[in-house]
């Protein structure tokens, strides 16, 4: 895996394109809020964290949902440090029973569909009652992709190569409030 400098995080941020603005990014998660409370006040739900980079996107959402929910994690990657992958790599399954359980999988993007598609598969042969997910980001692009029904996404975008609010590049970023894409 190649290391990035700081330094180089800096590079590409300085010749990036603002995307989405903190603002938009704000409105974005109080409408998936809202439709999740409707949907979910009355289901005991576990919101599973996709770390690291739904870190972000799970904070923003359960400080907007007033009802008795569950929080765990889990981390699974196809990119690391990188800006492409193929390989999916287990790093920490869900550590709590989900039998028979509402479980909403919070993640920051949905690209190719590849991560949110194993999640799902994973919960169910766990048993879960119902597997729902909550994207940030879903790209909008021609690239195969794995077809699933998305159930709160808060924004789409263009193919580009994103960071902020949680997504990073070269393993930096995830903590700007705005979502930006490098220049290609």
């Amino acid at each position: 895996m190649t290391q990035y400098s700081a330094v180089e995080a800096q590079q590409a941020h300085d010749n990036a394109d603002l995307i989405v603005s903190e603002d938009d990014v704000q409105k974005a998660l109080d409408t998936m809020a809202r439709a999740m409370a409707k949907d979910l006040a009355d289901k005991d739900p576990i919101l599973l964290v996709v770390m690291n980079g739904a870190l972000f996107t799970a904070s923003e959402l359960a400080k907007r949902l007033t009802f008795p929910l569950q929080q765990s994690y889990l981390q699974v990657s196809r990119y690391g440090n990188e800006t492409s992958g193929t390989e999916l790599r287990w790093v920490a399954r869900p550590f709590d029973n989900v039998k028979d359980r509402n479980v909403v999988v919070i993640d920051d993007i949905y690209d190719e569909g590849h991560t949110l598609s194993a999640i799902k598969e994973d919960l169910e042969e766990k048993g879960a009652k119902r597997v729902y997910s909550a994207i940030l980001v879903e790209k909008i692009h021609d690239r195969p992709r794995v077809e699933m029904d998305l159930d709160y996404v808060g924004l789409q975008t263009k193919d580009r190569f994103l960071y902020g609010c949680g997504m990073d590049v070269f393993g930096y970023w995830r903590n700007l409030p705005a979502i930006y894409a490098i220049r290609t």
